[in-house]
């Protein structure tokens, strides 16, 4: 959020880093593993009619890491923290592991969290994703971060279908997270969602539930998306095609231009059947 101007609250044991932008009711964003509140720059066009809350996560960008429990739990207290303190009830936008975040403080603070927009999000975690994380975060328990470095390169090429700048989009990646700390509390929380998965707490969340998912995203892919509607009461799905994980490096104009519908007035319910809102951006815009 190049440009933003940014600050500091204190939530419980966290200093939180945050940047804030344009006007109107509050929406809060939350970015994925290894990024920060930038992440969300390309696609700032997509909350025109809100106050935007960008939020630095436990131990990425500029916030402190506190006393780190490797829990999903305390990552979303972090989140209902900053809802008390900053901005009271307000929607929430998160995407990858900011998205699991959100389900879970909306199943938690129901009376905070009053819509919701996940994109690029799953409930639950396999095998292969688990071994993922485990490897990462030994990693920097090692300190073996040049070693992390290049994974996290390799990474981040999985992660995109167009051509990018690996190399700066990689720095800023490892920049948002630092001396990694962070990084691996996060990656055990998250790991940790192999053995208690969020879907037994979907049907906690009562507030309206918008699922982004993309085509190409070999991480979290569509049957992911369709998952969380399926255990959510209220929810609609849509689709972005020709885009991997990463999908505000891939389409950051389709991807706006869908927020901006979801978030005027965070609605989203039509579609072409029950719980299914099915849009696949393709042709056009970027």
């Amino acid at each position: 959020m190049t440009g933003a101007p940014t600050t500091n609250a204190q939530i419980g044991d966290l200093s939180v880093r945050y940047a804030r932008s344009g006007s109107g009711p509050p929406v809060v964003l939350l970015h994925g593993l290894a990024e920060d509140h930038s992440s969300w720059q390309p696609v700032l066009s997509g909350f025109r009619n809100h106050t935007a809350f960008a939020v630095d996560l436990r131990g990425h960008g500029g916030s402190s890491c506190g006393h780190c429990d490797g829990t999903a739990e305390q990552l979303a207290r972090d989140l209902t923290g900053f809802l008390e303190v900053v901005t009271g009830p307000a929607p929430v936008v998160g995407f990858s592991m900011g998205g699991s975040i959100a389900l879970l403080g909306a199943a938690e603070r129901p009376d905070m969290v009053t819509g919701l927009v996940v994109i690029a999000t799953s409930c639950v975690v396999g095998r292969a994703a688990a071994e993922f994380f485990s490897d990462r975060i030994s990693m920097v328990e090692s300190g073996a971060m040049e070693e992390l470095a290049t994974a996290l390169k390799e990474d981040t090429a999985t992660q995109v279908l167009t051509e990018v700048d690996l190399d700066t989009l990689t720095a800023g990646r490892l920049a948002a997270i630092g001396d990694g700390a962070g990084y691996a509390n996060a990656a055990r929380a998250m790991m940790a969602l192999r053995e208690r998965p969020l879907t037994g707490r979907l049907a906690e969340v009562s507030c309206h539930v918008d699922v982004v998912s993309t085509d190409g995203d070999l991480f979290c892919p569509p049957r992911a998306g369709q998952m969380i509607v399926d255990g959510v009461a209220d929810a609609a799905y849509h689709q972005i095609d020709r885009a991997g994980h990463l999908v505000t490096v891939d389409r950051p104009v389709a991807l706006s231009a869908l927020l901006d519908r979801l978030t005027s007035g965070m609605v989203g319910k039509g579609g072409s059947g029950p719980g299914s809102d099915r849009d696949v951006l393709d042709e056009g815009a970027k």
